[in-house]
């Protein structure tokens, strides 16, 4: 054993038989000699260390192998090939409220889970009115789970699961439910463990929080271990493989898998933390990839057409990673195809739940709209800072006015989630909420 080694990983491989009938699986008991079913592996050949205090996330589209990886990693699977050696307890939120029974009360349960993770009796007692306070259920401590909310359940679970410090903690996507104000108080005992040494290792969907607090990413994909490094630059892949067209996918994942895709900042062991967010800042201004909205919804035309709406920064490049503070321009063009009266342009920019940041119109409102005719164009920009934290979003775009007297409809057509674009920090992380707008403050004595 290594003492700075907590999670080894080598030539790992999980195989699932898949059979198309039922029946099959018990053929397949009685005789050997033909196969009756299908091989999936959902592991293949995966291999990497975890070095001990190490907080590393997984990436992946769904069905890529993380949550088996975790199993694997936790012991409630067994690999069909390679090895997995973990060094120290291991405390692990794969399914919040698995392995509790729901005619137990949350006594009785909190009981069993210690059991499971292997925390005596004698322990128990110790930590139990911490467990009872971080839960924060009152007097359903003492009634069935049955009884509970789905949030309770969450509640408990996790009040058990971290009541110790363990050497690894194993998180998948578990923190995902409950309330804000309860996910918030989950992440900052995540935070004390990780301070106190606890390794981490987790599976999150919000790649935001992977580069904010991880010190290095796998990517995962059909099984393959595509990319282990930095946790920009795996996000980076992430996105070119989630994003891509099927028909182009295998080579995007040869690219990233052969390393042929380009690092986002030099990994200089002079640099500091904050001098390789700059650089990666940089990096990320220019960058454009396969991040296309799949949420594109066009309105019928009547009198008008949107013709390709995208951001480009200052030098007129197109990009869809955007960097907090830098400037940028919203445009697309409008061919009109009939005569319309009143016209005005415009674009919204919205979060990924649908929640409205904020728009632009022109001619503003109050100003004399246009007046065009059938067949005339209009090159459109908005020029915006972007003020936005870090967080993807889409844009709306739109052309309103009065065609054949229709003033039911003002819009003559419009484009909703014509573009996706990612906003990455400057380096600076001082915002809160959706939009920053106090990039510089002062704190002195009076």
């Amino acid at each position: 054993m290594c003492s700075d080694i907590a999670i080894k990983v080598r030539n790992l491989g999980k195989c699932y038989h898949v059979y198309e009938e039922p029946s099959h699986r018990l053929l397949q008991f009685f005789q050997r000699r033909t196969q009756l079913y299908k091989e999936f592996w959902a592991l293949k050949d995966v291999s990497f260390d975890v070095k001990a205090g190490e907080t590393v996330g997984i990436l992946g589209r769904n069905g890529g192998g993380k949550s088996t990886l975790l199993q694997l990693v936790c012991g409630t699977l067994n690999p069909t090939e390679g090895t997995i050696d973990t060094f120290g307890s291991i405390a692990a939120l794969l399914e919040l409220g698995s392995g509790m029974n729901p005619t137990f009360t949350g006594l009785e349960n909190i009981a069993i889970l210690s059991g499971v993770l292997g925390i005596t009796k004698e322990h128990l007692q110790e930590i139990l009115p911490k467990i009872i306070e971080f839960a924060d259920i009152g007097d359903f401590i003492h009634q069935p789970v049955k009884t509970y909310s789905s949030g309770m359940a969450v509640r408990l679970a996790f009040a058990v699961s971290v009541a110790r410090e363990p050497n690894i903690l194993v998180v998948d996507e578990a923190l995902s439910v409950g309330d804000e104000a309860f996910r918030r108080k989950c992440f900052a005992r995540i935070e004390r463990l990780r301070e106190n040494g606890t390794t981490l290792l987790f599976v999150s969907h919000a790649d935001s929080l992977v580069t904010q607090i991880c010190d290095r990413a796998l990517l995962l994909d059909a099984g393959e271990l595509l990319k282990d490094g930095l946790p920009s630059d795996v996000v980076r892949a992430y996105h070119r493989v989630l994003f891509s067209m099927p028909s182009q996918r295998q080579e995007v994942r040869h690219s990233i898998k052969s390393g042929d895709f380009p690092p986002s900042a030099p990994q200089s062991l002079q640099q500091d933390k904050e001098e390789i967010k700059k650089q990666e800042a940089l990096e990320l201004e220019a960058y454009f990839d396969d991040f296309v909205s799949k949420s594109v919804t066009p309105y019928p035309m009547r009198g008008a057409q949107i013709i390709d709406p995208h951001l480009r920064n200052k030098i007129g490049k197109r990009v869809n990673h955007l960097v907090a503070f830098e400037n940028y321009e919203y445009t697309y063009r409008v061919k009109f195809t009939k005569d319309v009266t009143g016209v005005q342009f415009g674009m919204l920019i919205k979060d990924i739940t649908g929640a409205q940041i904020g728009g632009s119109v022109t001619p503003a409102f109050g100003d004399e709209r246009l007046t065009v005719k059938a067949g005339d164009e209009f090159d459109v920009v908005f020029n915006f800072n972007c003020l936005l934290n870090p967080e993807t979003y889409f844009l709306n775009a739109g052309v309103q006015g009065i065609a054949d007297d229709d003033t039911e409809n003002p819009y003559l057509h419009r484009i909703l989630d014509a573009v996706m674009f990612k906003v990455h920090s400057d380096g600076k992380d001082n915002g809160t909420g959706f939009v920053n707008l106090c990039k510089t403050s002062t704190v002195k004595r009076p």
